[in-house]
């Protein structure tokens, strides 16, 4: 893992294969947890996907039918981003997982909230990996 706080581009799950594979019901390894107001899906990538390096790489969802207007959407999604970008340090590391975090409330909910969520699922993908 890079040194620093900040989000880099190769932490970005973008790879459409990648994300398929992630929310695949039938595909081996994939885990999920329920923190509220986050879900998280998770999988360790095999060796023979191509990767920019050994760090975890993850993408953040709000469902368009939870909050229906894209202020909120965008709102909670920097929350949540926010909250990983402090916390990724609970991340084993050297495991290169892939995450995927998903908004379950039917309200933008205050980063207080989303804290501690962010906190428990990070607990526990440790102790899963």
């Amino acid at each position: 893992m890079k040194k620093g706080l900040r989000l880099y581009k190769d932490e970005k799950l973008c790879n459409e294969v990648a994300i398929g594979a992630l929310f695949d019901r039938g595909s081996a390894g994939v885990g999920s947890k329920l923190a509220y107001p986050l879900r998280m899906v998770w999988r360790v990538a095999p060796d023979d996907e191509p990767r920019r390096g050994s760090c975890a790489r993850f993408l953040v969802s709000v469902p368009k039918k939870r909050l229906r207007h894209a202020v909120d959407r965008v709102t909670v999604r920097r929350r949540v981003r926010e909250q990983y970008r402090l916390n990724r340090h609970l991340i084993p590391e050297g495991v290169p997982f892939e995450i995927a975090f998903i908004y379950v409330a039917d309200e933008v909910l205050p980063t207080a909230r989303i804290l501690p969520a962010m906190q428990r699922l990070l607990a526990k993908l440790r102790v899963e990996g």
